[in-house]
């Protein structure tokens, strides 16, 4: 008995002097055996933490990649595309300087051509002239007027080459045309000093004749002699007609006009 009185007062001076109990002391045990758990909880939701920041990194890096992989394809399709641009301009270029060359070419044959065409020119307007001048005496005045004006074309600066060329060939042209026409006029003609006025009838280099107005005196041009010859009154009607039929106011018709004869003709040439 006195014994266990002994460990009675033992326990309770251990319980006043601060000894832990049983409890206490699993509790203890508890509390180091769950400092690690939390510990390595608290280190998980930090690498949690991490982890999720990391994947918000990537991701932003990777939209950053995709814009710039865009952005590198589209650079690609501008230079490809600038390229093309590129080559087509010096193909471009090519052809313009070579049209260039070939232009500047052009520019000195045209020197030398205009060179032997504007002698030429001027001779085809002399002869002209010459030929006027021995042809039948027809439209005088408007023959020698379109001759006179190429002249001044000739001297002209602002009118090309070309252009003067092509008035001489329709000169000429008009020309030629005058023989495979037939014509009829009023003019005046010179008969013993006065000036009478006459309609002329022309059937293409054949013949050019003349009747006063009223019918009384007719005549043919003689190449041979170069002047005018009197018709008798036999030619009257036919002329009168002729003057019809060239101003279309009668129907295509036969008529009878003087022509030289063959000898003449042969004794002239």
């Amino acid at each position: 008995m006195q014994s266990l009185r002994s460990l009675a007062v033992t326990l309770g001076i251990c319980v006043l002097w601060g000894v832990p109990s049983l409890a206490q002391t699993e509790a203890a045990d508890d509390a180091e055996t769950a400092e690690p758990l939390r510990r390595a909880v608290t280190g998980q939701m930090v690498e949690n933490d991490e982890t999720v920041a990391s994947q918000k990194r990537v991701e932003a890096l990777s939209d950053e990649t995709d814009e710039l992989i865009t952005e590198y394809r589209s650079v690609l399709r501008q230079t490809e595309s600038l390229r093309t641009y590129r080559s087509q301009m010096d193909d471009l270029i090519a052809s313009q300087e070579e049209e260039l060359s070939s232009l500047h070419e052009q520019l000195d044959q045209i020197e030398h051509v205009s060179r032997d065409v504007t002698p030429l020119m001027l001779k085809m307007i002399d002869a002209l002239d010459k030929f006027v001048s021995l042809d039948v005496p027809f439209l005088e005045a408007e023959r020698s007027e379109r001759i006179a004006e190429l002249r001044k074309l000739m001297r002209r600066a602002d009118v090309s080459e070309s252009a003067k060329y092509r008035s001489i060939m329709e000169a000429y042209q008009i020309e030629n045309e005058y023989g495979r026409t037939i014509e009829a006029y009023r003019s005046t003609l010179q008969q013993n000093g006065k000036e009478v006025t006459v309609d002329f009838l022309r059937i293409g280099r054949l013949a050019l004749v003349y009747q006063t107005l009223d019918g009384g005196e007719s005549g043919a041009w003689s190449q041979t002699s170069r002047g005018w010859e009197p018709l008798d009154g036999s030619y009257r009607t036919a002329i009168r007609n002729g003057l019809r039929i060239a101003r279309k106011q009668a129907a295509p018709d036969m008529i009878r006009i003087p022509l030289p004869s063959a000898e003449r003709v042969e004794g002239q040439s």
